[in-house]
């Protein structure tokens, strides 16, 4: 039995994931863990590119999981994989070559943490910067860099999944670890590169997956409605307050125009605009959907 599973959900990313991949299989800690890939809809190369890293040797394998959802998904890694330790990384990061030996070292002392690393940036594999005073963050669970011992997500249940859109599964799951008692340890050495280009995702792209947060974040309040969630969902009179100024429907019509004009829309102006656009799909989803559900 391996000391830790590696459970990874991806959709669709192969080109991505087998970045990814490749750095599991040249780990220090070698033939101490498994990656379990919970292939969750994917129509691309992705059994491609888990044969080719079990043909590299990784310990690997992958189960299906058809309909999308990241919580069902990782749920079903957690059951298929056989480590006393869970670690999370999304498909689109680089582990460093350390990076499960960090987690199980800081787990050595308290094997019922929840490990967090900091999570790094990067444009791509070519520019890979030591963690910095700005990597460091405050979220008790963040599944793009975490483990967390089996026996604490089996009591607690696992991921929520009725989480059925992007966001706010990971947080939740880290509310009830943290009711049940879990400690969280910060582990600076346990980082992880996480690839976000500047240009990858459209505009549209980002304002349809603000508009999913924002819903999901109305199911996050409706069943934890606490002032720590209200805060982390950003619903409350202070931040509604800003958003009416900011995102006035006057204000919205003129952001628009600066994001059409190409010329603009890198511009600081244009990528303010942007930002309040996305802010005001999330506000807008997450407000309709609390209305609608009472």
């Amino acid at each position: 039995m391996p000391d830790a599973s590696v459970v990874i959900a991806t959709r669709n990313r192969a080109g991505l994931l087998r970045g990814c991949l490749e750095r599991l299989s040249i780990q220090s800690a070698e033939n101490r863990f498994e990656v379990v890939v919970v292939d969750n809809g994917s129509t691309d190369d992705t059994p491609a590119v888990v044969e080719a890293a079990a043909a590299r040797g990784l310990a690997i394998r992958r189960i299906h999981v058809p309909e999308p959802n990241r919580g069902r998904a990782r749920n079903a890694g957690i059951a298929a994989s056989t480590g006393s330790t869970v670690l999370f990384c999304d498909d689109d990061t680089l582990p460093p070559r350390g990076w499960v030996d960090a987690h199980l070292r800081a787990r050595a002392d308290e094997p019922r943490a929840v490990v967090s690393g900091p999570i790094i940036n990067v444009e791509g594999d070519g520019d890979l910067p030591p963690a910095a005073p700005k990597n460091f963050s405050r979220a008790f669970l963040c599944t793009c860099n975490a483990s967390v011992a089996r026996v604490d997500l089996e009591a607690v249940g696992g991921f929520d999944e009725r989480y059925d859109l992007y966001g706010w599964e990971d947080t939740d799951l880290g509310v009830r670890l943290r009711e049940r008692g879990a400690r969280r340890v910060w582990a600076w050495d346990a980082y992880i590169y996480h690839v976000k280009p500047a240009a990858a995702q459209p505009f549209e792209a980002r304002v349809a997956l603000a508009a999913e947060k924002g819903a999901m974040a109305a199911r996050f309040i409706r069943k934890s409605s606490t002032l720590a969630v209200r805060l982390a969902t950003g619903a409350y009179s202070l931040n509604f307050a800003r958003a009416a100024l900011i995102e006035a429907p006057l204000l919205r019509r003129w952001y628009a125009r600066i994001i059409a004009d190409r010329s603009a829309v890198h511009s600081p102006l244009g990528r303010f605009a942007a930002e309040a656009l996305v802010d005001a799909a999330y506000l807008d989803a997450m407000r309709t959907a609390l209305r609608r559900n009472g």
